[in-house]
């Protein structure tokens, strides 16, 4: 008889076993979950952990659907957008996204991540377009593209909450010129490249000949005025030796004859060809032979004897 029983508790132990299998699920922390009962959502786990839920999942009674909880990426790629003025860019653009509300995620596309994604990318082929089409040429190829991404980000911003989705970023990985407008565009690039250098070049030639002409008055300005100002000292210098010679001639009359005597010395005896031809008896060597400069009493003079007359 325990023979006969023995099968029949291995067979309920299974279905206990796999009862018991089929009523865990267990969500990590990289994953949220949807537990769907019936076609509707019962709960939503959005903490790592063990959970429980009705067995029977092949009777739909409980099933799980497990979302993504972290950051995804979906790009877009060979977009041809065309800027204001005609040109027209090759773009790959992607896009970095989470899943914000599970419960609004499932509802709006069964929690199917493709889906979503193909609606958010015709959302953001036509955000590119208009964005590159409201700007110049040279817009997507300068430091305005950050700004241009944030207005394509809004753009998506609407959309994205409809479907449970928050937008982190949106980036261009490439912008290419096409290969019809490139050599007819880089030939008007380097044509106003061109221009601007010549541009600069005159504007730098005119500004370099006003530095020089204000430089070269300046300078006849400061010469004058340095001239001016050394007549000036020259004159202050002149007025205060006289005055110092006046001062010195009224205190010592004799020690001033003898400075102006030696100057007049100084300078007429100052080169080794000068040749003077002066009396003795001259006033102006009256220092020579008589420190004191007193002028020496004349020679007596001789008469010679008058002849006897007959």
């Amino acid at each position: 008889m325990n023979s006969n029983r023995l099968p029949v508790i291995i067979i309920l132990l299974a279905v206990v076993l796999v009862v018991v299998y089929s009523s865990i699920f267990v969500v990590n922390a990289r994953e949220q979950a949807i537990v769907v009962r019936f076609g509707q959502i019962q709960s939503v786990k959005t903490e790592p952990g063990i959970y429980f839920k009705l067995p029977l999942a092949f009777m739909d009674a409980d099933r799980v659907q497990i979302v993504e909880k972290q950051a995804l990426r979906f790009d877009l790629d060979n977009i041809r957008v065309q800027v204001r003025g005609g040109s027209t860019f090759d773009v790959d653009a992607f896009v970095i996204y989470d899943i914000k509300d599970v419960r609004k995620f499932r509802e709006t596309v069964s929690g199917d991540r493709e889906a979503a994604e193909a609606r958010l990318r015709t959302q953001l082929d036509s955000s590119l377009r208009r964005v590159y089409g409201l700007r110049d040429f040279d817009a997507a190829l300068s430091d305005e593209r950050v700004a241009m991404m944030l207005e394509v980000r809004d753009d998506l911003h609407g959309d994205a909450e409809n479907l449970g989705i928050n937008i982190q970023d949106v980036r261009i990985r490439r912008t290419d010129l096409t290969q019809q407008v490139a050599p007819q565009t880089y030939g008007r690039m380097r044509a106003e490249r061109l221009a601007e250098a010549e541009l600069l070049r005159a504007q730098g030639t005119e500004e370099g000949q006003r530095r020089r002409a204000i430089a070269d008055r300046q300078v006849v300005e400061i010469t004058a005025e340095a001239q001016r100002d050394a007549e000036i000292i020259r004159g202050q210098g002149d007025a205060e030796r006289n005055r110092i010679f006046a001062d010195s001639f009224g205190k010592d009359p004799s020690f001033f004859e003898f400075y102006r005597s030696m100057a007049a010395y100084s300078a007429a005896l100052s080169s080794q060809d000068t040749t003077l031809v002066l009396s003795p008896n001259s006033e102006f060597f009256r220092y020579f032979d008589n420190p004191a400069g007193t002028t020496p009493p004349a020679p007596p003079q001789t008469t010679a004897p008058l002849a006897p007359s007959n």
